[in-house]
């Protein structure tokens, strides 16, 4: 008997790991076949051609960067621009943390063909890198064929430069978040508007974005895709039932107060469930908590299209994601 169970065993312990062969070599396949795919990106500094540039190339950059000039401002206001030593100061900065690009380049790429794999229409963007006083605000701008990113935002979340901004503001302000930022732009451009006001629209809205980077940044971490530190996102997953039970018993879920935006979706220092755990929990919990349903709906349904999921309905997602975190 126990031989014949010893089989069984066996046999069931092959089948796991020939599965499991099957699945890796599917995932490698697939991962070749989207680095195959001709992008070639390269960041046109113009941080350094403005500051170089000699007067009398002004008009020629404004018609080279057209989005770059707004027409309400006359050359003398970029020649003096060129000379203000606080725009000196951040691009000597800049200079010094992005001596080279060819990684960061080398990042973009791939991003854009996981893109174009997932959505074969997708333009190779013309990336821009420039300086804009630190504007943390608008660290990255993304159309169908522009990508301006403020290099200077992306000094370090340390960087002297930086003090006096709050602190979960400077988390992000570092070179590892910038793809991460990037495919936010891109997924938001592919997400239907939201016209639902409820926490639970704005949550799986939000967490669609998130999802969509699982697909096209393999190699970031959970924490580089939510703009968390890994503490932050150890102390998410600790918690995860306990802020469910919350959002349940407190009947919030389908509720359109702003207030409940500001609490779980809003960036900010942390989330406000007005309890002892606020100081300990990151802000966008309800992000967060909107992409562990999507996670927990393609686990039913795994060969839903990244296509479809982005344009499916958030109460018909939530009702077939089952979600429910384990304790």
């Amino acid at each position: 008997m126990r031989s014949i169970i010893y089989l069984i065993n066996r046999k069931f312990i092959l089948l796991i790991f020939f599965l499991f062969l099957i699945s890796c070599n599917d995932t490698n396949s697939r991962e070749n076949e989207i680095l195959s795919i001709p992008v070639e990106l390269t960041i046109d500094r113009f941080d350094k051609k403005f500051h170089l540039a000699k007067p009398e190339d002004i008009p020629e950059l404004k018609t080279t960067y057209p989005f770059l000039f707004p027409d309400k401002f006359n050359d003398s206001v970029w020649i003096k621009r060129q000379n203000d030593s606080l725009q000196l100061l951040l691009l000597k900065n800049v200079d010094e943390k992005f001596n080279s690009m060819v990684q960061l380049e080398d990042n973009l790429e791939n991003l854009f063909k996981y893109c174009k794999y997932y959505f074969p229409g997708t333009n190779t963007p013309r990336v821009i890198g420039l300086i804009n006083n630190v504007d943390y605000q608008s660290k990255t701008i993304y159309t169908d064929s522009l990508l301006l990113i403020s290099l200077d935002t992306y000094l370090g979340s340390e960087h002297y430069l930086y003090e006096g901004i709050p602190k979960y503001v400077r988390q992000e302000m570092d070179i590892e978040y910038l793809t991460s930022h990037v495919a936010s732009k891109y997924a938001a451009n592919k997400i239907p508007p939201n016209k639902d006001r409820s926490l639970l629209s704005q949550m799986i809205y939000h967490g669609k974005q998130v999802y969509f980077k699982e697909l096209v940044l393999p190699r970031s971490t959970d924490a580089q895709k939510m703009g968390y530190t890994n503490e932050q996102i150890n102390w998410v997953i600790e918690n995860e039932v306990y802020m469910w039970q919350y959002f349940i018993q407190k009947q919030i879920l389908y509720k359109t107060d702003p207030s409940l935006i500001q609490r779980f979706i809003d960036p900010a220092p942390f989330s406000k469930f007005y309890l002892e755990i606020d100081n300990q929990s990151p802000g966008r919990i309800g992000v967060w908590m909107g992409w562990q349903i999507i996670r927990s709906y393609m686990h039913r349904y795994p060969d839903t299209k990244i296509s479809d999921l982005l344009n499916l309905p958030a109460q018909t997602l939530f009702l077939k994601s089952n979600y429910k975190p384990k304790r």
